[in-house]
């Protein structure tokens, strides 16, 4: 069988542990002949592909990035887009597809399916807010990441008595500033799902100052929002599906902050830095799970469906489950980060 692969959205690490897990049981074992499609969407579109072998593939495990190279492309927001997808895979004779990506990349392959399109999912993204599945690769990597600069900006914060904004990514979930936050000692968490009043923001802050310490760690998801009316923010341009695009609310809290406060206050912006470079040893062996069950379930005709992470199992999903609604922060996990605000 000829097996199409593709990476779409967002890299971020894990990507090719899960392309060298697909090649390395499809070719390997099953004896199947896996095409990369370079670009996402956008490559099948066009019809740019690479040939996928297992010696070409070994020494993927801890490199970041993919090595299909990526794209946010929609076929369904593209003239002839979809004609254009369904008439690569005949012209190339690729019978079954493998997408992974998060809510975008997968609601194209859902809808795909429906068109006859024979496609297995692979969960994918940073922010870990596609449901169905209980983490997704990458993740881990990012929240070590983000938890190793909020570790550094402590002793610069207490040595200058600063307010210190750390901005991450995390566009409608705040499960990355969450787990960062909790695990860097955060002295407040800024989430999309609880809107904030930047007056009790500063409040918390000047409390804490007064009774010390002199310095406060603030940890905001690019997505957070001010409760209405309270301060303003810009509105971005958006992408091919829909999505605005993100950043800068770290700034606007640094001059609020200080504004309001008088405490000198600096912003870091984490953004990209949290997608880049190898995984931790958790996303690498989640990730081969999800290559090894990705390729399984193509192998036995399994199609329409999501490789999902449910405890410690590895199971498959209609990809509609996975696509239907994000999964929004646990709000019993932000109590518990609450605990150690101020």
């Amino acid at each position: 069988m000829r097996i199409g692969i593709l990476t779409g959205g967002g890299d971020c690490p894990g990507l090719n542990a899960v392309i060298r897990a697909v090649v390395r049981k499809g070719e390997g074992i099953y004896g199947h002949n896996i095409v990369g499609f370079r670009y996402g969407w956008r490559g099948v579109m066009e019809g740019e592909t690479v040939d996928l072998t297992v010696p070409g593939t070994r020494g993927l495990l801890p490199r970041g990035g993919t090595i299909l190279a990526t794209s946010r492309t929609n076929p369904y927001r593209t003239d002839d887009g979809v004609a254009r997808v369904l008439d690569t895979l005949r012209r190339l004779h690729i019978e079954a597809i493998i997408a992974i990506g998060g809510e975008d990349t997968l609601g194209v392959a859902h809808k795909l399916s429906a068109d006859g399109v024979k496609v297995v999912g692979v969960p994918k993204t940073i922010d870990n807010d596609l449901s169905a599945t209980d983490f997704t690769f990458g993740f881990h990597t990012a929240v070590q990441i983000a938890t190793e600069a909020i570790d550094r900006l402590h002793t610069t914060a207490e040595s200058h008595d600063r307010v210190m904004v750390v901005e991450v990514m995390g566009r409608h979930a705040g499960w990355i500033a969450t787990y960062a936050g909790l695990a860097g000692g955060a002295d407040m968490i800024l989430v999309p799902e609880e809107p904030f009043d930047i007056a009790e923001v500063c409040a918390q802050i000047e409390q804490r100052h007064r009774r010390g310490p002199t310095f406060s760690i603030v940890v905001v998801a690019e997505g957070a929002v001010p409760v209405e009316g309270t301060i303003a923010v810009q509105s971005g341009e958006v992408d091919e599906f829909g999505h605005v695009r993100l950043g800068g609310i770290g700034y606007l809290l640094q001059e609020e902050i200080e504004r309001r406060t008088g405490f000198e206050t600096r912003v870091t912006i984490l953004g990209h830095v949290l997608r880049g470079g190898t995984p931790t040893a958790f996303d690498r062996v989640l990730a081969t799970r999800f290559g090894i069950a990705a390729i399984d379930a193509a192998h036995e005709g399994e199609f329409g469906v999501m490789v999902a992470l449910r405890g410690t199992d590895v199971v498959r999903v209609p990809i509609e489950e996975g696509v239907r609604e994000l999964k929004t922060l646990d709000p019993t996990l932000y109590d518990v980060a609450s605990v150690f605000f101020g």
